[in-house]
Order: C-alpha cells, then structure tokens, then sequence
C-alpha cells in the first residue's frame, strides 16, 4: 500500500524564490530514493493555505521512513533553516482510495496526552459520524501515531471547496466538539492545503510516471492565456465593451477575465493529455532532460511566434 509524507510549512515572505530553488534540487534528490513513485508542490495560497505543501509519495511506509531518516534529507534541511517561520509539519498517511487532496484539504494534528489515546479515539469516532453529513465532504483519513516517525494523530478533511470546509470548521457541532476533546490533548491546530493548476493537468493514467513540474504548468498556462486575453481584447474588449458599449474598464476586465479563465480551464486539461503530453510527462527517463529542454524550447518558440504575429498583424 503506498503512502504519502504530507509537509505542510511556513517560509518567510523574502525567502518565497530560494526555497521553491532549494525545494527544486531536493526533488532531484528524492527521486533516487527506493519507492519514491511522486512529489507534487502546492504553492501558498492566501488566504485559505498560507502555507508551502509538499506531497511526497511511496510504495510504502518503509521507504517513506527510510527518506525521513536518511542524512540526504537532514543535509538538506540543515541549509532551508533559515528560510522557516515556526516548525514544519510532517505526517504520513494511507494512500488506501488512491484520491489527492481535493479542491481543498485541512490537516489536522493532535498531540493527546499519554493514557488518554483509548478515549481519543472514541471522540474521534464520534467527530467522524458528525462531519459525515457536512455538505461538500469528499473523504476523512484519521491516521494514528507512526513510532519514530510522527508523535501525533492525524486527520485530514477534503471538501469540494473554501465555503463548505470553513462552514464545517466553524460550526457550532464541531466546537461543540473540539471543547469536548479539549481534556484529552496536549496540543493542537489544523493548515489548509488548496491545489492550484495542477487540477487541470491531472491524469490518473500517466501519475506513476512522475512528479509534474510547477514550472511545466504555469509554462502551458501562459502559452494558451496570452493568446486568449490579447484576442479577446483586440476582437471584443476593446471594440464592443469599451468603445461600443462604453462600459467602464473594471467591468470591462472582469468580463475579460471571466472569459479567459473558463476557455483556459477547457483548453489546458486537452493541451496536457494531448499535444504537450509527451513533454510534461515524458515516458523515458533516460530521455526526460532532452526533452524536458526540447519541449521548454518548442514552448518559448511559441511565444515568440505569438508576439510577433499580433506585433504585426494587430
């Protein structure tokens, strides 16, 4: 059974570059590692995840314990130490439904005191049934300490979007129920976790070939965004919205974005498992750094093409 090391941790505002770098060579690492099957990078995004998070996942606890513990891993650490507000985050988990965090995911850790763990888990029983009929519940995963590995327990909440997951979180059943547990634990708190591009590009099939770079994807976005909002722009914008129409230029882009941001959402999941598959999920990995270049080179050719073309044309 695979599992996944979720990290969820905080970086100091001026080091936001250096550690996606630093996070970038670690990936390099960790894919030399036993087991290692794929990492994906989940970017803060404010306000609902404030923080980085790192999925890493393995054919089994083993090799997950045996990157945790390796002195790769502790060099590594030692030089993004100073980029860290507060401690990181680590747990394992079950991969047993083989789903990702949804559209937005809370992982809650809690540290119950020694004796008390029989009686935890009968509250946690008890919370389980009571956020079963939250609306926009996807999944619960409730994972136990891991000797050597994690001291707390761990519960992890997938909801289909921001609005239904706080409306869990503040409602008045479960503080209702977090004040019950409060006697039974020694510390406690919950980070969100909100997936960003990559749920365009997912594909169940093509998963085992490896991590999808964030670089690849914001590269796929910009190449079917550009052409989009200049277009739409230069054939309705401007023209109908602004001049004809005489709508003012914050209804005006709003109605732009609006536009852009649906045919993106179409466009890229057909780019991805299509035309710019071969790239962004290449099937040879003694081949993959050629044509991860050739395909970032064919990629950049485009974009110069396309600002030439409406350069002249337009």
């Amino acid at each position: 059974m695979s599992v996944t090391i979720v990290t969820q941790t905080a970086v100091k505002p001026d080091s936001a570059e250096a550690f996606a770098r630093w996070q970038g060579e670690t990936s390099t690492i960790i894919t030399a590692f036993q087991g290692f099957i794929e990492q994906r990078l989940l970017p803060p995004n404010p306000p609902v995840q404030v923080d980085w998070v790192i999925l890493q996942r393995f054919a089994a606890i083993e090799d997950a314990q045996r990157w945790l513990g390796s002195p790769e891993r502790a060099r590594r650490l030692e030089g993004v130490a100073s980029m860290l507000i507060g401690r990181d985050d680590v747990h394992i988990v079950r991969d047993d439904d083989g789903r990702k965090p949804a559209p937005v995911s809370a992982v809650i850790s809690t540290r119950v005191k020694p004796g008390k763990e029989a009686e935890y888990r009968a509250w946690e029983r008890r919370i389980a049934a009571a956020q079963s009929t939250a609306p926009g519940l996807q999944g619960y995963r409730f994972e136990p300490p891991v000797p050597g590995v994690q001291d707390d327990f761990v519960a992890i909440l997938r909801f289909d979007g921001e609005t239904n997951l706080q409306a869990w979180l503040d409602s008045p059943m479960r503080k209702q129920l977090i004040e019950e547990a409060a006697p039974l634990t020694e510390e406690f708190h919950a980070r969100l976790a909100r997936s960003g591009f990559e749920q365009w590009f997912r594909n169940d099939a093509a998963e085992a070939a490896g991590p999808l770079p964030v670089w690849k994807m914001d590269m796929v976005v910009l190449l079917l965004l550009y052409p989009i909002v200049f277009l739409w722009g230069v054939w309705v914008g401007t023209p109908l919205l602004a001049q004809k129409w005489q709508l003012p230029f914050a209804v005006n882009l709003f109605i732009g974005n609006i536009f852009s941001v649906a045919l993106t959402g179409f466009l890229v999941p057909w780019t991805a498992n299509g035309p710019l598959s071969w790239w962004l999920r290449p099937r040879n990995p003694r081949q993959a750094m050629g044509v991860h270049l050739l395909g970032a080179g064919l990629v950049c050719a485009i974009y110069a093409a396309c600002v030439w073309a409406f350069w002249k044309l337009f």
